[in-house]
């Protein structure tokens, strides 16, 4: 068995879990998650925990039994927790502002951006080079940064453009005559 599927699951108290043959649905605070399961997998419930197993003894099945008590573990923790990823603007003139649910960037292009927000996501500029997205699904927030990442990913001369909080960005050094 995958050494990550052995870990239980712990439910915090305020978390709702729901499990039929086909999905595992979760309700907290933050939010409501639902995830269709693999037939090789399945999930069985102990209290206050659950546990992630496969089906069958095929390598596949132990893998995918992995995979989704990692899945899992993320959707308790989004509804309970919810989760964050900061981005930062570095470049003269570049900035965001947060107006309703659609984001508006200026990154040096000959016109700004409007990135409409999804639902589920909620955007925040405390500064006007930093933008932080919250929400309960982590997967989401992961493939929003990324969208607004590759509006001007960070090049590696001056160091312009959007990065993740906690990126390191390889600087080069200039062309020498």
């Amino acid at each position: 068995m995958s050494r990550v599927a052995s870990n239980p699951v712990a439910l915090p108290k305020g978390v709702e879990a729901t499990i039929t043959d086909s999905e595992f649905s979760v309700k907290g605070g933050k939010g409501n998650l639902n995830l269709m399961l693999h037939k090789s997998v399945q999930i069985s419930r102990d209290g206050d925990t659950l546990r992630v197993s496969a089906r069958d003894e095929s390598r596949q099945a132990d893998a995918l039994a992995g995979t989704f008590r990692a899945l899992i573990n993320n959707m308790v923790r989004g509804v309970s927790q919810g989760f964050q990823k900061k981005l930062l603007l570095q470049g003269v003139g570049y900035r965001a502002k947060v107006q309703g649910s659609v984001l508006n960037i200026t990154v040096g292009y000959s016109h700004p951006i409007d990135f409409n927000v999804p639902a589920g996501v909620t955007a925040e500029t405390p500064t006007q080079t930093e933008i932080i997205l919250s929400g309960a699904d982590k997967q989401l927030i992961g493939e929003v940064a990324a969208k607004i990442r590759e509006f001007r990913p960070p090049e590696p001369y001056k160091g312009k453009g959007i990065r993740y909080a906690d990126e390191n960005v390889y600087r080069k050094e200039a062309k020498k005559k």
